[in-house]
């Protein structure tokens, strides 16, 4: 057992983990703790890697060693809590319940060297698993099963995430099956789990360069691309814009602006339906472009919008516009926005509050 196996044997995935070092050293889009859980992450899959290393090369020798017990009670738990970083990584807001079955599994492992419940390491140095062998396993597969189904809970699933964390989710859940069939393949888990913190970080990093990072929905730019890319496809433009944020600004401050704005994109969002995408493209306009939708399904979406913005403390003016003969995206935009305003100018009236006064573009 020397240095030079180890890293001929996982240099793939060193050079993974050091360039995923190199580039949350750098970062400045993540948040802090989100930096912090793929570091430690990373960290339990080096450990994880060389553990196994040597848990394997003590297995092919003949002499029975307690380190080798020690070992395997080691790797088996890292696999759980690794899992649970994972979902931490994807999902942030989960509680701190959901590492006790990997706390639990940590326990039985380490319980198992003197009793043997999970596995057992004979004096001939024999592996065996024993009435708990596939402990490990099965919390493996529950915390697969959370993933994907996390993944559901909400009404509408953007399809670039629904394809990355499924591939993820596929990908470690062979790597953890194959060991049952074959004993080759144990040493695809750390760097295919590597390899999908990768892809999760790219991931996360260009939703930056296409997503408004105050309600998340589409920006500006994306809007403009998605226009191009689908031409005449875009049946229908609907332009919202919020009212009153002038004023929530100067009474309550930018933070109670801003947490309107992120409630709103909220309320925008959860309308959405096939072939519809919802933009944040100023600082209180929204904008919504409808694929291959006639007028009763955006006239249906307009409804759904006003239903969700009724539920919160705010308001907003709506205008939409449909494709005619001739027409452009931006013409159908200039349209929407003018019908907008339209309203807008009503609620003012209505309302008896001074409008804020602003050109339409």
């Amino acid at each position: 057992m020397t240095i030079i196996d180890y890293l001929s044997e996982n240099f793939v995935l060193l050079v993974l983990l050091a360039g995923m070092r190199i580039l949350l050293c750098s970062d400045t889009h993540l948040e802090k703790r989100m930096v912090s859980r793929f570091a430690l992450t990373n960290g339990m899959i080096l450990l994880y890697s060389i553990f196994y290393y040597m848990e394997t090369y003590l297995g092919n020798q003949e002499e029975y060693t307690i380190l080798r017990p020690i070992l395997s009670a080691t790797c088996y738990s890292l696999i759980a809590f690794i899992l649970v970083n994972v979902i931490m990584i994807v999902y942030p807001m989960q509680k701190a319940y959901l590492f006790f079955p990997a706390v639990l599994n940590a326990a039985l492992c380490f319980i198992s060297i003197p009793t043997g419940i999970v596995f057992s390491i004979s004096k001939e140095n024999h592996f065996a698993r024993g009435p708990l062998g596939y402990l490990t396993y099965f919390i493996v597969a529950l915390y697969i099963v959370y993933l994907i189904c996390n993944l559901f809970k909400s009404n509408i699933v953007r399809k670039e995430e629904l394809a990355t964390i499924l591939i993820m989710t596929v990908t470690m859940a062979v790597c953890f099956l194959f060991p049952l069939i074959t004993d080759r393949s144990v040493q695809w888990l750390s760097i295919t789990i590597a390899l999908d913190l990768m892809i999760y970080y790219i991931f996360l990093l260009q939703q930056y360069t296409k997503r408004d990072p105050l309600t998340g929905l589409l920006n500006r730019q994306s809007a403009h691309s998605y226009s191009i890319k689908y031409g005449i496809a875009v049946t229908a433009v609907v332009a919202m814009d919020m009212n009153g944020l002038k004023e929530l600004n100067d009474k309550n401050g930018h933070a109670a602006g801003d947490k309107a704005l992120k409630e709103l994109g909220g309320c925008f969002f959860r309308s959405l339906k096939r072939g519809q995408r919802a933009y944040r493209i100023g600082g209180d306009e929204f904008l919504i472009l409808c694929i291959g939708n006639d007028e009763k399904e955006v006239q249906a979406l307009v409804e759904r919008i006003r239903q969700e913005v009724a539920k919160t403390l705010y308001t907003c003016s709506i205008g939409y516009s449909m494709r005619s003969e001739g027409s452009t995206v931006e013409t159908m935009y200039k349209l929407a926005d003018k019908a907008l305003y339209e309203e807008k100018a009503q609620f003012y009236i209505k309302s008896g509050k001074d409008r804020r006064k602003r050109q339409i573009s």
